[in-house]
This record gives C-alpha cells, structure tokens and sequence, in this order.
C-alpha cells in the first residue's frame, strides 16, 4: 500500500470538499507522524517504478498462454502417438536440423510435448538453440533461441519486467520498487489500523470502504485503504521474492544462504572409472553427437533416462551431458508445478548407473522456500490460478496507486489566495518528537535494513536530506512571505 496519509495527520481536509465533516481524530503521535510523512513522501516518488513493476509484471503472466499462440507447431504435436521412438533417434534428428554446437540438455517429450534438445555456441552467450522433436516420429518441428529453456516472447517480457531491457542499469528500477514495496504495504496497514482502530467493528472498517463518507478524499481513502489491506499478503509476497534475485540485496541474500549452508545442494557427478569412448567409426544417431562435455554417444541418453527412470524420477526431466569428459550425466525432474518434483540422480553414461542422488526433500528448508518463491513469483506454481492471483495484485496495485494520486490532489487549498495543484504533505517533525530510546533502537535497526536491502538505505537517505533541504527552505520563506495586516486607520 503506497502513496499518502492514511492516519489522523494534522493536515485538514480542504472546506471545499461537499462531504459531511469527519469524527474527530486523535492527535498524531510522534510516531504516526513520522511513518506518515514517509508513507506520504516514499508513495510520491517510488509510485512510478511500481506502476511500471505492475504493469510490466501483469504482462507477464499471461507469458503461458502467449507462447502457446506463437510457437504451438513448435511446443506440441499435433497428435499423439502410441509411444515415442528411442530418444538416440530424437537426438539424432535434432543434430541433423542443428550440426553445429554442443548439446547442453534434452528435455524428452510426454503427452502432446515436443522433446526439447539444447545446443550451446559460443557465439549465443547465454542464450542457446533449441530444437523441438516430435517425440513420436522423431521429425524437427523446428527451432527458437532460447534462455534458460524460455521462448523469445517470455524472455523478452522477462527483462522487460526485470529491468526494461536497460541491462545492469535497468536493474534499479526493479529493486527500489521492490525495496521500498514492503514498507509502503505494512506502513499503510499501520496508518489505516490507527484510523480505524475506535470504531466498534474494527474488522470490518479495516477491509470494507466507508461507502457513505460521500464523494471527497474520505471516501477515496476508504478505497486505497481497504484494497491495500487486501492486498498486502501479496505485496509482501512480491516484495520479499523480487528482492532475492535482485542485484544487490540478492546478493546479500545469497551471501546470507552461504553463510547458512542453506543453498540447493549440489549433486557429484565425479566417475571413479575412466569415460568409455565412443567409436566414432559407425554410422547413422547412434553415435558421435557432439556434447558438452566433447562427443558423446547417442545411445547414451536412452541408457540414463532409463536409469533415472528407474531410480524414480517420474513426469518432466532433463538430461544434462557432464560439462567435462569422465563425469556423470544429471537427470532432473523440472516439473514447477505444485507438488514440484525436484529430484535429482548423476548417471553413469556408459553403464547406466546411478552414481549420486539430491532429493528435493532433504534440500536446506531456505532452499526449499526460495525455490518455491521463485516460482510463485513467475506464476508457475499453481498454474492458472497462480497467474490469475498475480494478475489480480498487479491491477490492485494499480489502483491503490490512482487513488492515492487522487488523494494528494483532492487535499490542494482551493482558496483564492492558496490555490495549488497538489496537496501540502504532513507535518514536519515527528523525528524530534520520538523517544530517545525509539532513537537509540530504531536508527541501528533502519540502518541494518539500509545495509541489507543497498537501494532501500540509499533513497532513504536522499529523502531525509531533501526534507531537510525543503524544511530549512520553509523556515527562511516564511517570515517573508507572512501577509502584512493594513495599518488601522488615523494611526
């Protein structure tokens, strides 16, 4: 929740508001004023990244279906076969449609999914070659430039969501609304639970508009309010998973999980026998096609998905060709979906057998829930539902954004003689007011927070000095500018 005052603040509602007048609040507390100057200041200047984060986020979700309407000949098959042929004969054709190239991985196909074959090239960096196989009659249904397995269209919706296809710059964007996201929401819940908290149904006033305060800043606070409280599980959400992966504060978090041992485990994929080579002299798929780890032998990889197959590895997997000759191939299940299947097994390619295994059950319990975030965030998770809830925060964001503009323009002074476009901001001074001991807790913990989360602490800071600036400004201005009352007259 972002963007103005939602507390009893000192700032009065302008007399040209037609509503009827409003209960008396109580006096803010040098504590309510301080968070509502900045729930006030942090709502008006971060308010455009989150407009961008939602809108760019709200197009991603429908990143599914949008790659079913563009690459459907390459994603399924137009009908289903009683069963696949080997995946040696799958390989072979993608390396026929593809001769150039090392294969990094092979997702085979189930259902109405084509078999994905992986090429990495110098040249692509860290995007690869995908080449699509009809698992059933092993023809090539074409290929993509893929990240990471994603097609071009969610790829480019991803770094447009992530930094606006600016690159490491861009990535700024992204954090400081995500860094900023989490204290405008729970600020928000503080400021409209200390409004409402004298009311007799507390509940009640919290999550449902006042309907009848009129057509004023009463009755658009109701809204922003009240939809943000809905909203803030899931901005929360947003806030804490976005940060993980984000450039700075996701990388303390990572340094956090090292620091735990709490990353993915990894799983060994060292051989104590010497690689099999395979005999380059025979001819057609079932042998010599190119892999990560050098020439690899095509059968290969019927021999490992039959033994992961075996150790359990049941729906979607992938299987990867060791990096470096003389080491296990890894299979892993990749369905994202709840229940996820993350199991993993090291396979010895030339025997077939299973030399090391990772279960996502005995994964680190960060682990897990990072992993488990992660997908959340994308909308992968609970599928559908999972992009519609995405879908349905964007748009209450949006809103909660729009009202609360709405707000700072219906609190202007509409006098004659005080006319202006927006409205004043709270009252200065809740920092002198607090406590020593709220100074003596509080500043060590913000500057912790500032420490954790880079973009949170640095724009912090730039607002405390700009509100310095804008108060000493005021100070200096306001002797002068004071009305000078008409002299009485004969004096």
């Amino acid at each position: 929740m972002s963007l103005t005052e939602l507390s009893g603040a000192a700032t009065p509602e302008p007399a040209t508001n037609a509503e009827p007048p409003a209960r008396p609040v109580r006096r803010a507390s040098p504590f309510g004023a301080l968070l509502l100057r900045l729930h006030f200041y942090a709502g008006i200047l971060v308010a455009p990244f989150l407009v961008t984060a939602a809108l760019t986020g709200l197009a991603f979700t429908i990143t599914p279906q949008l790659d079913q309407v563009l690459y459907g000949e390459q994603l399924t098959v137009a009908q289903v076969g009683d069963r696949p042929v080997s995946l040696a004969e799958q390989v072979g054709a993608a390396r026929n449609a593809h001769p150039e190239g090392s294969i990094t991985a092979v997702q085979p196909g189930e259902g109405d999914q084509t078999t994905r074959v992986t090429f990495s090239m110098p040249e692509l960096g860290e995007n690869q070659h995908t080449v699509y196989i009809n698992p059933y009659t092993a023809e090539s249904q074409g290929q993509l430039t893929t990240w990471f397995g994603s097609t071009p269209a969610t790829t480019w919706l991803d770094d447009l969501h992530r930094h606006l296809h600016l690159g490491a710059v861009g990535e700024h964007y992204s954090e400081l609304a995500a860094s900023w996201l989490w204290v405008l929401a729970l600020g928000g819940v503080v400021l409209w639970w200390r409004r409402r908290s004298a009311a007799r149904d507390t509940a009640r006033h919290l999550l449902v508009p006042d309907l009848s305060a009129g057509k004023g800043v009463r009755r658009t606070r109701g809204w922003h309010a009240t939809t943000g409280i809905w909203l803030t599980v899931g901005l929360l959400f947003l806030s804490a998973t976005g940060l993980t992966w984000s450039r700075y504060a996701g990388a303390n978090f990572s340094a956090g999980l090292d620091a735990l041992n709490a990353r993915t485990p990894v799983i060994s994929t060292s051989l104590l026998a010497d690689p099999v080579v395979p005999d380059e002299t025979g001819g057609g798929h079932q042998h010599g096609a190119p892999g990560a780890g050098g020439v690899v032998e095509s059968a290969a990889f019927d021999r490992v998905a039959t033994a992961a197959r075996g150790a359990g590895l049941s729906g979607p997997v992938e299987i990867a060709p060791a990096a470096e000759p003389g080491s296990a191939w890894t299979v892993t299940q990749v369905d994202n979906t709840w229940p996820v299947a993350k199991d993993r097994v090291a396979v010895d390619p030339s025997g077939g057998e299973v030399t090391a295994r990772s279960d996502f059950a005995d994964w680190p319990l960060l682990a897990k829930l990072s992993g488990l975030g992660i997908q959340a965030h994308m909308g992968i998770l609970f599928g559908p539902i999972n992009q519609i809830l995405l879908a349905a925060i964007a748009l209450g964001l949006l809103c909660v954004i729009v009202w609360g503009y709405r707000m700072w323009w219906q609190r202007r002074p509409t006098r004659t003689d005080r006319r202006a476009l927006a409205g004043t901001p709270p009252a200065r001074g809740g920092v002198r007011g607090l406590p020593l001991w709220a100074l003596l807790i509080g500043v060590p913990v913000v500057a912790a927070i500032g420490w954790a989360l880079p973009l949170f602490g640095l724009t912090l800071l730039v607002f405390l000095v700009i509100d310095v600036v804008v108060g000493a400004v005021s100070r200096r201005r306001r002797p002068a500018e004071a009305p000078t009352s008409p002299a009485p007259a004969g004096s």
